[in-house]
């Protein structure tokens, strides 16, 4: 059966259900206020790398009920309204949406999407934002993460196969970019990051032929701008190693290499392989010879592989990366914080799940003579700060633990994204977010940015905004 996608239909159930109810009781059009937020740094670690805002800019340019949706959902769920029904054939999203830029850090409980719509609209659109921030920001975070302990060497994306579908694969390769990867196996990627797709072979192309020697000469043959080649099909050091030299050698000598060339090892001790690798290369002459290692591959290996001394110039990550493997949700939530101007808290059992109310920002605190990222303040949207006054925040919970800041400039996360239901952002090119993400990585000492225990980014409330939280509270609930 033919099966297109609808990211209109794209949404839980109780979303539309909600909305049919809002309908009925003249509740549509109150004004709502929701915020987008994680609750933890995923992967235990110090920070999160923002990714999804231009794929959500086309969800809300393209959201559009059809007829036969309408159809579909009047067959489906008797309890909705004729009036309900009329409504979402006419959708139209009116309201305003801000956001921090893509492959900005951000950290816990900061409104890094804020929605101001009427509220059936700010419902509706729930689900659908969710699930692409949530799965592009945890692929970036974590391909960060990897890239932080790779340091200066390349870092390539090879996880198509072992995504979530192949959709998680083409968004998940656009979020390992902008996290930090050189770039990624998926072909269909090419026009979505306007840059050429990567790879060398695969264990079966060795295979396919009786000798090794003569599968690395077609190869060089045919791919004479990407010459690497797989090692570890037979034996890594006694014979593909060696068969790998013979081959480059001639192919050097017959001018026959037009761009970059070396070996990948998939398998074994990548410490021990690639440092005998690297000997037998430079004694061969091939001192320009890359060693590319893969292999079930994440920042923790990475970081024993280096202290190992590896000699391991590019790294190939595929399952740890596309899946997440060791963080498999981030966990984003959508909260309402305000309706009709009036502030709303969520309360909890759980004091960690007790929300900020109000129409909120966020601005990040720069020491002027280095221009490293010292806090962040939660302040309602009206709040200003005195730049030219030494600033004192305290913690949101345990709040004599007070830190006086002087020296300092302020800048405010959140942009403007939709006004009134129209589009105002002036999209960035990937090299843009990549560069504004290697930027914001710049500003965080390396504290935060340990793979293991890291410093927790002071994140604070305003005074004023700390005050409508404990009015809002009732006594004793925090």
């Amino acid at each position: 059966m033919h099966f297109e996608r609808k990211l209109q239909l794209a949404t839980d159930l109780y979303q539309l259900s909600m909305g049919n109810v809002y309908l009925a009781e003249d509740k549509a059009n109150e004004i709502a206020v929701f915020d987008m937020f994680t609750r933890r740094n995923p992967f235990n670690g110090g920070y999160t790398i923002f990714a999804g805002l231009e794929q959500v800019i086309e969800y809300i340019q393209k959201l559009k009920f059809e007829e036969e949706d309408i159809q579909l959902l009047k067959k489906n769920h008797p309890d909705f309204t004729e009036d309900f029904l009329n409504y979402l054939l006419n959708f139209k999203f009116e309201g305003q949406i801000d956001a921090i830029p893509e492959g900005t850090v951000f950290f816990p409980y900061e409104p890094i999407l804020r929605v101001k719509a009427p509220l059936i609209q700010a419902q509706l659109i729930e689900t659908t934002m969710l699930a692409i921030i949530n799965h592009q920001t945890l692929i970036a975070t974590k391909a960060a993460r990897i890239c932080e302990e790779a340091g200066d060497d390349p870092v390539m994306e090879f996880g198509l196969r072992r995504a979530h579908g192949t959709e998680a694969g083409y968004f998940g390769a656009r979020a390992a970019v902008i996290g930090g990867c050189v770039g990624t196996s998926v072909v269909e990627t090419e026009e979505l990051l306007g840059r050429p797709s990567m790879g060398t072979m695969a264990h079966s192309y060795v295979l396919s032929f009786d000798d090794e020697k003569e599968a690395f000469e077609k190869y060089i043959q045919h791919s004479p701008s990407s010459a690497t080649l797989l090692v570890d099909t037979y034996d890594t050091l006694d014979i593909g190693i060696p068969n790998a030299i013979e081959v480059f050698k001639k192919a050097l000598a017959e001018d026959k290499i037009k761009g970059t060339y070396g070996i990948r090892i998939d398998s074994g001790d990548l410490a021990y392989l690639s440092a005998e690798a690297r000997c037998m290369l430079d004694e061969a002459g091939l001192k320009d010879a890359r060693i590319v290692a893969s292999s079930d591959l994440d920042e923790y290996l990475i970081k024993d592989l280096r202290a190992q001394g590896a000699k391991i110039d590019s790294w190939g990550i595929g399952t740890k990366l596309i899946t997440a493997y060791d963080w498999p949700a981030l966990g984003g939530v959508y909260k309402l914080v305000e309706i009709d101007g009036k502030p709303r808290i969520k309360i909890s059992n759980d004091p960690w799940k007790i929300t900020n109310p109000g129409f909120k920002k966020i601005s990040r605190i720069y020491g002027k003579s280095n221009d490293m990222a010292l806090a962040d303040l939660l302040m309602l949207d009206h709040e200003t700060i005195d730049e030219s006054a030494p600033l004192t925040i305290f913690h949101p919970v345990h709040t004599w633990k007070q830190r006086e800041i002087k020296d300092f400039y302020i800048k405010e996360l959140l942009q403007p994204i939709f006004k009134k239901g129209e589009l105002v952002y002036d999209q960035p090119e990937l090299e843009s977010i990549v560069a504004h993400r290697e930027k914001e990585m710049a500003t965080l000492w390396p504290t935060f940015k340990r793979m293991i225990n890291p410093h927790v980014y002071h994140v604070d409330l305003s005074q004023e905004l700390w005050d409508l939280r404990h009015n809002l509270l009732p006594k004793g609930s925090e």
